[in-house]
């Protein structure tokens, strides 16, 4: 048998959870756009996992498992690239929907853990690990990375850049070109340049194309064949070694040419602003 008095106050129970959940403020509220983000920071997380537990901890403790370095390197990489898909989806996803007052905010948040502190902690180990690293050097050039995805990402909630452009490397784009040339396995001189180089790239005024339309698809294509090309390095795939620093050397070239071109828009707008100044004085 049933309590009346007991079904009653269940009913009133449920009423009040549910004047609570409609009291609740909006900010509170975490939209499918703030749970891909939340993806985001999860996948930055555990990258640093993979690299303290898999390069890290076996270097300290002198152990010589290169397969097990190698495929926690690519795990971990992997994971920075998921954080770049869900990065990528939840700007469509609040666009097309909506997110909630906080989103803005959580997604600064967590481009900081993906794409500040997992590059920065990747290049860190890097100078700890490889024969011909300098361990502080390279500590510098993590901080470098660091302080350049926060001023980056600072600057990107304060200006207001003209629709469909981003001032300067975006921090997931600069922090995939790290990675990659820490895995070219350069020597250290180049290696480091070229680190400080996206660290500058990525608080410069050069603009860069947001991720819309066939640039996303693009963009999304491009980082599913690069999953393959870690998951085919760490399992020593034939040709694995090489398919893998070509792919490298080509998102490094694409770091590169992009500010070319936009440079050389600029220059061709200049000029073509002062043609129209001049052709409007003449009589």
């Amino acid at each position: 048998m049933i309590d009346p008095d007991t079904q009653a106050g269940w009913a009133a129970e449920a009423e009040a959870e549910e004047e609570d959940a409609e009291d609740m403020p909006l900010s509170l509220r975490l939209s499918i756009a703030d749970t891909l983000t939340l993806g985001n920071a999860t996948c930055g997380f555990m990258a640093v996992y993979f690299t303290t537990t898999g390069i890290l901890i076996p270097h300290l403790t002198g152990s010589d498992e290169s397969g097990m370095a190698r495929h926690s390197a690519a795990t971990a990489v992997i994971l920075m690239l998921a954080a770049a898909i869900f990065d990528l989806f939840d700007g469509l996803v609040a666009r097309k929907l909506r997110s909630s007052p906080m989103g803005a905010e959580l997604d600064n948040l967590s481009d900081l853990i993906s794409f500040g502190l997992a590059p920065a902690y990747f290049v860190l180990v890097y100078g700890m690990v490889a024969d011909d690293a300098h361990q502080r050097v390279s500590a510098l050039a993590a901080v470098v990375v660091l302080l350049a995805v926060v001023l980056r990402l600072a600057r990107f909630s304060c200006v207001t850049m003209k629709d469909g452009m981003f001032q300067g490397m975006p921090s997931p784009f600069g922090a995939l070109t790290v990675i990659s040339i820490v895995l070219l396995e350069l020597p250290f001189v180049p290696t480091l340049l070229a680190i400080i180089g996206v660290a500058w790239l990525m608080v410069s005024r050069v603009e860069y194309p947001k991720p819309r339309g066939i640039l996303a698809v693009a963009m999304l294509s491009w980082i599913v064949a690069a999953m393959g090309l870690l998951a085919a390095w760490a399992f020593d795939a034939p040709g694995g070694q090489l398919l893998l620093q070509t792919g490298c050397a080509l998102q490094v070239v694409t770091g590169a040419v992009i500010p070319l071109f936009a440079t050389a828009r600029r220059v061709n707008t200049f000029r073509g602003n002062r043609r129209e100044a001049r052709a409007a004085q003449l009589p």
